[in-house]
């Protein structure tokens, strides 16, 4: 059998994600728009099977094919008949749900392989003898052909997503280095394109010379159009002696299928920025524009407080090896309007609080741009994984001089983030009562000053392309030295852009870092409700869960390759580096023996001194985040010094075996000793005659699977041979499936 660290475990905790009473109190029109934005979002979903592994997309169409023609229960009983265990079929429903919840097949929180805890062997006898093999049999041999050795395989470049040599990508054809992501991404700078829908696909010539294809995600290919936005840039480019040429049409069909939906949403928008955000969208996935996307977003960003909604497009940067590339993303929410009130009290303190973090005023927006803070319930979120709250638009300009939206997902977070105490690892255990009370509030607390005032502070020194600055270079000091500061950023450069490969992680520890920092003022915890001896322990817990989840990081950082895979947990150690450096025994880690005689560990907090020496390192470590560091004489995020800003990062960010901490060593027992993140299974939204009902299904690896059977009752087999045949056309840029599944091509 697989290294645990690569399967689900059959006791996986699932969730159901309870949206009962939000859909409830929608009005007809209002769950007509839903809906469609709904469907609009799980159709765009499918683009993560391809954004994710070559095999991917042949792994979903095999399993949807499996559950079309029998349910869980009744390929259970052929799957017995097989010579299976009950253990070994469970495995088997854990793995399908994996690649349904996870749009692929590897975690989307840490991006980590994961195969099934089974022998090949006795999956393929279920497979082919299933009833989908008797209806279709040379399409279901074709698809196992293509994807069964790639589903269990873990050769080391396949165990995680990572770009040339340290993983396996899609977001770059397989020969590309991170070399040719500089590269390319230095080309798109200039000629002012957005990687955000884009992918790299890298061929060589007979002589060994490179040429390079940059294909934009969009409906129309090669077809003539007005857009004049796009199509001046589609032609072939010479570029530091390399050939370019930019494309459009990259997952055509699926994107039609987006449209489709978004159009008809348009019938029951509620005010005409949503029937303006709409039809931007629209253009955006028809022509492969960003430009109509940001559009899109400024009229989305002006819709304040609706009752629905919604955000959908190429989000996050995360899984992109180089930082730039977006990530299908899309989600339909109710607001829920008691905590909303709470959010709405934040906001309105936010211009005071600002004043709070440990930077000078010229480092901050000009104007506090007051932004929408919502919590929702969430009805869809189709994607690689349901985050706890959400910043957006990630567009630096739209952020910098029109604002942005938070939002905080209420019924995520009560599903995603409950606790049982006998699977609490690495707590003391006088520790461990009061963090079940208080994990839950603390954890609001610090979602909200992450979204509002983390990601929602800074200001970008830029010079546009008329060379004007948004700055003065005359008066804006480096408050460590005294000089002139030295660089920003140019016309098309972003944050994401100069900082690439630490963009993601070095923007999510100083969100949150500016959480913790913030929880600490009274004003804070008096708006969530919070006063004397419960803000105290709302404050401990809030600060003895950033600590434990620093040690749980030690999971996503691969020893072999020198890198982290998942940047929430980057950044929460380094946070928890830099309050062990901080001394005084404000957090210690004491390697120990469990009952069971394997190795463990505990992390102490000493809650007395979170204010007398947390406080001063958190705001130290803050201030050189957003503005230097001794060691440069250049600012760092503002001013877009990379240099500067990768010596300070990554030295917190490396992982060594050095005393007193030995931090891989307490690696191997966190491996050991990982509980894997809960599957969350999510409703459907049925259409009938004009009414919307609501489906919803049981928290188990079963129900999650019959959630995705019944999503697509339409166009189920279509969209099967859509993505294969997707899949097919771009095999060859990947040592991985390289012949079409019969019948499938």
């Amino acid at each position: 059998m697989a290294d645990t660290q690569y399967i689900l475990p059959n006791d996986i905790g699932v969730s159901s994600l309870d949206c009962r009473e939000a859909f409830r109190l929608l009005s007809p029109t209002e769950r007509l728009y839903a809906y469609h934005l709904s469907r609009a979002a799980w159709y765009g979903g499918l683009a993560v099977l391809l954004q994710t592994s070559p095999e991917a997309p042949y792994i979903y169409a095999l399993l949807s094919r499996l559950f079309r023609a029998q349910d869980p229960d009744q390929l259970r009983q052929h799957a017995l008949a097989e010579g299976l265990t009950e253990e070994e079929y469970q495995a088997f429903l854990v793995y399908a749900a994996g690649v349904y919840s996870n749009m692929g097949n590897y975690k989307s929180f840490g991006d980590t392989k994961f195969v099934p805890n089974l022998p090949k062997e006795k999956l393929e006898r279920v497979i082919l003898g299933s009833e989908a093999a008797q209806q279709h049999p040379e399409e279901v041999r074709g698809l196992w052909q293509t994807c069964g050795e790639l589903m269990f395989s873990l050769e080391p470049r396949l165990r995680h997503l990572g770009l040339g040599k340290e993983g396996i990508t899609t977001y770059f054809s397989g020969n590309c280095t991170m070399e040719d992501a500089k590269l390319a991404q230095d080309f798109l700078d200039s000629q002012n394109l957005s990687a955000y829908n884009t992918r790299l696909f890298k061929e060589v010539d007979g002589e060994g010379k490179p040429y390079y294809e940059v294909r934009l995600a969009s409906v129309l290919g090669s077809e003539p159009s007005l857009d004049s936005e796009v199509t001046s840039k589609l032609k072939s480019y010479e570029f530091r002696g390399s050939p370019f040429q930019v494309t459009r049409g990259d997952y055509a069909p699926i994107l039609q299928k987006v449209v489709e939906q978004l159009e008809k949403a348009k019938a029951y928008a509620a005010n005409s920025h949503q029937g303006q955000m709409l039809a931007q969208y629209i253009e955006s996935f028809t022509q492969g524009s960003i430009e109509a996307h940001k559009r899109g977003s400024r009229f989305w960003i002006q819709d304040k407080g609706p009752i629905v909604e919604s955000y959908i497009g190429f989000i996050e940067s995360y899984r992109d090896p180089f930082g730039s590339r977006g990530e299908f993303e899309g989600f339909v929410a109710v607001v829920n309007k008691a905590m909303s009130a709470k959010f709405e009290r934040l906001v309105a303190s936010a211009e005071q609080l600002l004043k709070e973090l440990p930077w000078p005023p010229t480092f901050e927006k000009d104007k506090f741009l007051t932004p929408d803070f919502t919590s929702l319930d969430v009805l869809t979120f189709a994607g690689s994984g349901i985050p706890a709250g959400i910043n957006i638009p990630n567009y630096d300009d739209l952020r910098q001089t029109e604002g942005f939206k938070n939002v905080s997902l209420g019924n995520v977070l009560a599903v995603a983030y409950a606790t049982q105490r006998e699977k609490l690892t690495f707590l003391e255990e006088d520790d461990k009562d009061l963090y079940i009370l208080w994990k839950g509030p603390s954890f609001d607390v610090q979602v909200g000053l992450h979204e509002l005032l983390g990601h929602g502070s800074g200001k970008l020194f830029v010079q546009d392309e008329k060379g004007a600055f948004n700055f003065d270079q005359e008066t804006v000091i480096n408050p460590e030295t005294g000089e002139q500061i030295q660089s920003w950023y140019r016309s098309g450069e972003t944050w994401d852009s100069k900082f690439s490969t630490i963009a993601s992680s070095y923007e999510e520890c100083r969100a949150e870092s500016v959480g913790l920092y913030l929880c600490l003022h009274p004003q804070v915890l008096e708006i969530f409700g919070f006063e004397g001896a419960d803000a105290e322990d709302v404050i401990y817990v809030n600060w003895l869960n950033m600590v434990r989840a620093g040690l749980l990081a030690l999971e996503f950082y691969t020893p072999e390759a020198f890198n982290w895979r998942q940047a929430h947990m980057q950044a929460r150690f380094v946070i928890l580096r830099v309050l062990l450096e901080a001394g005084e025994g404000l957090v210690t880690i004491t390697p120990t023996t469990g009952s069971d005689g394997r190795p463990d560990a505990r992390v102490r907090l000493d809650r007395s001194k979170i204010r007398s020496v947390g406080k001063p390192a958190l705001e130290r470590f803050l201030r050189r985040l957003q503005t230097f560091t001794p060691s440069f004489s250049q600012v760092l995020k503002s001013t877009g010094d990379v240099a500067g800003g990768r010596a300070l990062y990554e030295g917190y960010a490396t992982v060594t075996d050095a005393p007193p901490e030995c931090f891989l060593t307490l690696r191997d027992t966190v491996l050991l000793r990982k509980e894997s993140r809960k599957l969350i299974v999510q409703p459907n939204t049925r259409l009938e005659g004009s009414d919307v009902q609501l489906l919803e299904y049981e928290a188990s690896a079963a129900g999650l699977i019959r959630s995705f059977s019944e999503r697509f009752p339409e166009d189920g087999p279509e969209l099967e041979e859509i993505l294969t045949q997707l899949a097919t056309a771009d095999a060859r840029f990947w040592k991985g499936p390289s012949e079409a599944p019969s019948g499938q091509a």
